[in-house]
Order: structure tokens, then C-alpha cells, then sequence
């Protein structure tokens, strides 16, 4: 066997149909196709490949990386205001998507209060810059994070500007997301600056609007449905939230919030009523020892929600 054949045959034998080798004498000039691959599989497998060379007899070995430009798609999951649990169905809407055989990514977009550490179990870990760009963190869920709570101190405020919010944010979208072929964006609460630069900028392919069923939070909820509405983003649908509460002692059932107020306004306003999710001890204590419920067995609150949403992005263009 002749040196390039031996050399072409080690390199295959690492990056299969990725790499093309040419050989001048006893140097070897290697292509590779790095599509979906994020910083450290590009790394690992370019590595490989040159050790693979040289091992075969290369003396030299150049390895060009190519990649096609990946069309990744983008849930935004948001609320016209403050303390309805968006962040908490962020987390386990982009969890249950992900078992249910998606490659998804989490996008802390929350700048004024970034959960999503605490939620995914990522506390204390920094994402590091590759090639300009932000590695995601890895998370015991299977879902990769960037959050703006892995970039500042802990328990420190972000007093920041609108121009400079909506930049460090994009940081975080258009990180290395690898493969990762669904973005879940758990965006601030309100409809301001932060929030109309990213939807412009980013372009969801649609919105999850989240809401307990109490009057005033649905009042907010509305104003969240019309940004996006004149945004041009179709709304996915409307997720009641904190409804109903049932007494762990008695088993009886009460409304702190009201009851059915999602729904009835979801079909005021002729879009999907995606369902409920109850006001819980186990959802919270689950939550904030970082272990979502959406990630363990037998969850039947948060997987029909993602399965309607996978039905929905199914069901549309991929371009939207």
C-alpha cells in the first residue's frame, strides 16, 4: 500500500466521510467537514486526524475545517411580567423536548434575573470563548446552557442599559451550539428594549406565553401576545401556570390564582391553549435542588406541553 492510501485509510478511519486528503510527497493536506461539531469536537477531531497522519507517515499535515451553515431554530418562552415561572417551564419545556429526541440548547436571556444555573444544575461553571464565540455548558439534563448568571458574580445586580443588555445576549444566542438544532429562549419579563432587540435580531420561530390565571398576570400576558404579534412572531400558545393548588395533607384542591383564566383568554384571543402545569411542592423543591421534573420518569406535566410545541414546529415552515 502506497503512503497516501495508507494515510487516507488512518484518517477515514477517524473522520470517515468528513476528511479529503491530498498528499504532496510527504505532506498531507486534510479537509475536514466540521457541520455540527461545537469547539471541542472540531478540536478532538482535528487532533485525531493529524495524529492519524503522522502516525501513517505524514511528515507535515495541514487540516483545513469547513462547516455548513446551520438553520437552528428558536422557542422564545415568555411573559408580560414578573413571577408566573417562566424560567422554571423554560427549563423543563427545553428538558422534555430533549427527550422526546430533539438536540436542544437553553438561552438564559432573563439578564435582570438569570435562573436557569440554579434550575439546570450549572451552578459555578463558566463558559469559556473558543474562536470568538461562547462554548455552552454541559448540564446533567442533556441540554447545553448559556446563561448570563455563568458570566457575573453571584447574588451581584446587572445595571445595565438596554444597547448593552440586548449585546451581551446576543453573545449568548449566537454561541457555539454545535449541533444543537432547537433554542429555547427564556426571555426577561415585559416588553421592552431587551426583549423587541432579541426578538428582531433572533427571530423566533415562535413564542410559548406563559401566565397564572390570575387577571392581572393575564393583562401582561396580553401585552407579551401583541409585541410579538407586531414583531410578526406566531404565538405557539398559552401555558397556564400555578393552577391549582392540591393540600399534600387533605388532598383538597384550591385556586390561590383563579382557575381556567389561560384558557379563557387563549380562546378570546383564537390561539392554542397549551395546558396547565400545577402550583406544587415537589415542581419547587425539584426545581431548586436542580433537578427539574421534566428530567425524571413518569413526568406527565411538562411532556404533553412539549409534545404540542414539537407538534407546532413540526407543523410549520422551518424557515419561520
Amino acid at each position: 500500500m502506497s503512503m497516501i492510501e495508507t494515510v487516507k485509510a488512518a484518517v477515514a478511519a477517524v473522520a470517515g466521510k468528513r476528511a479529503s486528503v491530498r498528499m504532496e510527497g510527504a505532506r498531507a493536506g486534510v479537509v475536514l467537514d466540521a457541520t455540527g461539531l461545537d469547539g471541542a469536537g472540531r478540536q478532538a477531531l482535528e487532533d485525531g486526524v493529524k495524529a492519524a497522519a503522522i502516525q501513517s507517515g505524514a511528515e507535515d499535515v495541514r487540516v483545513v475545517l469547513t462547516a455548513e451553515k446551520r438553520e437552528r431554530r428558536i422557542v422564545a418562552v415568555a411573559s408580560g411580567k414578573g413571577g408566573v415561572g417562566k424560567s422554571t417551564l423554560s427549563a423543563n419545556l427545553a428538558i422534555a423536548l430533549a427527550r422526546g429526541g430533539r438536540k436542544v440548547g437553553l438561552v438564559d436571556a432573563d439578564i435582570y434575573g438569570p435562573s436557569q444555573p440554579r434550575l439546570m444544575a450549572a451552578e459555578g461553571v463558566k463558559p469559556v470563548a473558543q474562536d470568538g464565540k461562547l462554548q455552552p455548558v454541559p448540564t446533567p439534563h442533556g441540554v447545553p446552557l448559556l446563561s448570563m448568571g455563568q458570566l457575573v458574580e453571584p447574588d451581584k445586580a446587572i445595571a445595565w442599559r438596554g444597547p448593552m443588555a440586548a449585546g451581551a445576549l446576543s453573545q449568548l444566542v449566537d454561541g457555539d451550539w454545535g449541533a444543537t438544532e432547537l433554542l429555547v429562549l427564556d426571555l426577561p419579563p415585559g416588553t421592552g428594549d431587551v426583549q423587541l432587540t432579541m426578538v428582531q435580531k433572533h427571530r423566533p420561530a415562535g413564542a410559548v406565553i406563559v401566565s397564572t390565571p390570575q387577571d392581572l398576570a393575564l393583562i401582561d400576558a396580553r401585552r407579551a401576545i401583541d409585541l410579538f404579534t407586531k414583531a410578526g412572531v406566531p404565538i405557539i400558545g398559552l401555558v397556564e401556570n400555578m393552577a391549582g393548588y392540591c393540600c399534600p395533607h387533605c388532598g383538597g384542591i384550591s385556586d390561590p390564582f383563579g382557575s381556567g383564566g389561560a384558557e379563557a383568554a387563549a380562546a378570546e384571543l383564537g390561539i392554542p391553549f397549551l395546558g396547565r402545569v400545577p402550583l406544587t411542592i415537589a415542581i419547587r423543591t425539584a426545581s431548586d435542588a436542580g433537578q427539574p421534573p421534566a428530567a425524571g420518569e413518569g413526568d406527565t406535566v411538562f411532556a404533553p406541553l412539549a409534545e404540542r410545541v414539537a407538534q407546532w414546529l413540526d407543523a410549520s415552515p422551518a424557515a419561520a
